[in-house]
């Protein structure tokens, strides 16, 4: 009895952790960008810093230096980590529109694998062409 007690404790203790994650506002940050094609064959890539700042409601990315601005609401977030910004995966689903009006919706998947953090973003009106960002900084913004 106190084993599976131990076990129930343990078991919600890690999910509180996990979701914990999931309700924070996070900072990601990363110097180069890879436009795939349907394959996932990588098309071009380029240097640049995006920013990106994401909280229980919406989500901000900044590119090209500073020089472009987008924001959306968060339509969805499936958020499951087993290791908080090491291991796990966040599917977003959001539009998000620059400063000229103009509007796209995404699904933003951001996955980590053996401490690996990748972001994936696909346009509704473009899936065969994604937008792939290996994360230099993946944490919690205080």
């Amino acid at each position: 009895m106190k084993t599976v007690l131990l076990a129930l404790f343990l078991l919600i203790a890690g999910s509180s952790l996990c979701l914990a994650q999931c309700d924070k506002k996070v900072n990601i940050a990363a110097s180069k960008t890879e436009y795939l094609n349907a394959t996932g064959a990588v098309e071009r890539s380029e240097d640049e810093q995006t920013s990106i700042e994401i909280n229980k409601s919406d989500i901000t990315v900044i590119t090209d230096n500073g020089n472009h601005k987008m924001t959306g609401t968060i339509k969805t977030n499936t958020c499951n980590w087993t290791t908080p910004f090491k291991e796990g995966k966040t599917t977003i689903t959001t539009t998000l529109s620059d400063d000229n009006g103009d509007s796209k919706d995404f699904t933003i998947t951001i996955e980590g694998k053996e401490g690996k953090i990748t972001l994936l973003a696909v346009n509704k009106d473009m899936p065969d062409k994604k937008i792939r960002l290996a994360l230099d900084k993946f944490e919690e913004k205080n």
